[in-house]
């Protein structure tokens, strides 16, 4: 390559010559194999690969205790979980989730607190599904043994 390109130093003995050119691409082969990932998923990458797993809004600040709770429960399990407690309309929360790409947003509510329930809306589905805080851990453990 250097001899392609035309380059040349002068040595100790004042001659020109052509130099040796080492390269290597550790991180730029790393690079650009995200790169390919990211472009084949659009950015919806799969449970499993998802940088953010789980997103938890709460509709207000009255749930944000039990929200921290389902997020404690979910790390500690080695789900990646990001919450979203602000003052905000619950729907401008879930689009930011959706924006972002996230496979599952638990939606948390008066009701929810009260009886124990996490409402678990799936990327690309509209409609909400609410389950108790134990049937939902256990079938996304499933559902993670059956991904790796």
């Amino acid at each position: 390559m250097p001899k392609q390109l035309g380059a040349e130093y002068v040595s100790e003995d004042n001659k020109r010559e052509t130099p040796v050119m080492l390269h290597r691409a550790i991180l730029g082969s790393m690079e650009r194999f995200i790169g390919i990932l990211t472009e084949n998923y659009g950015g919806a990458f799969p449970f499993w690969l998802a940088p953010n797993q789980v997103g938890i809004a709460t509709i207000s600040r009255d749930q944000n205790e039990y929200a921290l709770k389902v997020k404690n429960e979910l790390v500690s399990r080695g789900i990646r979980v990001v919450e979203d407690l602000r003052n905000e309309k619950i729907t401008y929360k879930i689009r930011e989730f959706s924006l972002m790409k996230i496979p599952l947003v638990i939606v948390v509510g008066k009701t929810e607190v009260e009886q124990g329930l996490v409402s678990v809306r799936r990327r690309g589905n509209n409609e909400s599904k609410s389950e108790s805080l134990g049937a939902f851990l256990e079938s996304l453990t499933r559902e993670l043994e059956q991904d790796t």
